[in-house]
C-alpha cells in the first residue's frame, strides 16, 4: 500500500494509493488523525484502505508529509559525487535543512528563481521517520524508519556558494513524493536504484547501497542533536551527475521535465516553469 496526501476539492487530505485508484481516508479516522502524520504517529495507517475510492482526476498531489516539522538532509554522501565535487570523504554525514515551501508534490511545477539561472537537480532517497526517537543506536535505528520516498533537493548552485541555506530554501524548486512506501512493503534500501532523468535522458544512476553513511547512520547521528518525531522527513543525498559538475553544466528551464525513479517506491516527475 501506498501512503499519499492530496488536494481533493477545496481541501487537504490524505488515502491510500493501489494501482491507479486513490483511496481517500475514512471521515472517523480523518477526524481522529487530520494529517498523514498525525495517522503514522497514532500507528493506524492500516485503517486508511477502509475509506472511499477517489477519481485520481479530481485530485492533485502534495508532497506525501506536507508540512513536515523537520526536513533534514544530508549532502555529498555518495563517493562518485565527493569525487566530482573535489571533496576529501567526510568524516561525518554533513547536514542541512529545507523549509517545508522548498517543496511540491508530484507533477506540481517546480520553478526557476528570476534570481539565478544555476537551477540544478538532485535526485535522493527520502525516508519518513514513524516512531520518536533521541539517541538512536545504529542497530536499532531502522525501527525508527516508518517507509520511503523519492525526493529532488532542487538547488540554485550560485547561491549555495555563499549560504546553504539560501541555495537550498528557494521557494517550490524542490519535490518529494508522489508517497510514501511503508518499510514493510519495500526492498531494503542497499537493494534500491536510484535514477533521475531530464528530458527523459538518465542523468544520475546509483544503487543506493553506495551512500558513505547509511540509514542507520543518518539516524542515529541526526537522533544525537534532535528528537526525531513521526511525519519528520530525512532526504539521504544525492549521487554523481548532478548539472553543476557536467561540461557544460547542465542547468534545469522552463520546459524540462525532471523525474526521480527509485525502485520498489515510484517515480517523482515534476515540469519546469519560471517563477519569482
Amino acid at each position: 500500500m501506498k501512503l499519499a496526501s492530496f488536494r481533493y476539492g477545496n481541501r487537504a487530505t490524505y488515502g491510500a494509493v493501489t494501482g491507479d485508484e486513490l483511496i481517500g481516508a475514512p471521515a472517523g479516522l480523518l477526524g481522529d488523525c487530520p494529517t498523514l502524520a498525525d495517522c503514522i504517529a497514532a500507528g493506524r495507517t492500516g485503517e486508511i484502505a477502509a475509506g472511499d475510492g477517489i477519481a485520481a482526476s479530481d485530485t492533485s498531489w502534495l508532497p506525501p508529509i506536507p508540512a513536515p516539522a523537520r526536513i533534514l538532509c544530508i549532502g555529498i554522501n555518495y563517493r562518485l559525487h565527493v569525487e566530482e565535487t573535489g571533496r576529501n570523504l567526510p568524516d561525518h554525514p554533513a547536514v542541512f535543512l529545507k523549509l517545508p515551501d522548498a517543496l511540491v508534490g508530484h507533477e506540481a511545477p517546480i520553478r526557476r528563481p528570476k534570481a539565478s539561472p544555476h537551477f540544478d537537480y538532485e535526485g535522493e532517497l527520502a525516508l519518513v521517520v514513524g516512531k520518536a526517537g533521541r539517541n538512536i543506536a545504529p542497530e536499532a535505528a531502522m525501527d525508527h524508519v516508518f517507509g520511503w520516498s523519492c525526493f529532488n533537493d532542487g538547488s540554485i548552485r550560485d547561491f549555495q556558494k555563499h549560504s546553504v541555506t539560501a541555495g537550498k530554501n528557494f521557494t517550490a524548486t524542490g519535490s518529494f513524493g508522489p508517497w510514501v512506501v511503508p518499510r514493510a512493503e519495500a526492498p531494503p534500501p542497499e537493494d534500491m536504484i536510484l535514477e533521475t532523468r531530464v528530458n527523459g535522458n538518465a542523468v544520475q544512476r546509483s544503487g543506493v547501497d553506495m551512500l558513505i553513511f547509511d540509514i542507520p547512520a543518518i539516524v542515529s547521528y541526526l537522533s544525537t542533536f534532535t528528537t526525531l518525531e513521526p511525519g519528520d522527513v530525512i532526504a539521504t543525498g544525492t549521487p554523481s551527475g548532478v548539472g553543476a559538475r557536467r561540461d557544460p553544466p547542465l542547468w534545469l528551464k522552463p520546459g524540462d521535465r525532471v523525474e526521480v525513479e527509485i525502485s520498489g517506491i515510484g517515480c517523482l516527475g515534476n515540469p519546469v516553469e519560471d517563477g519569482e
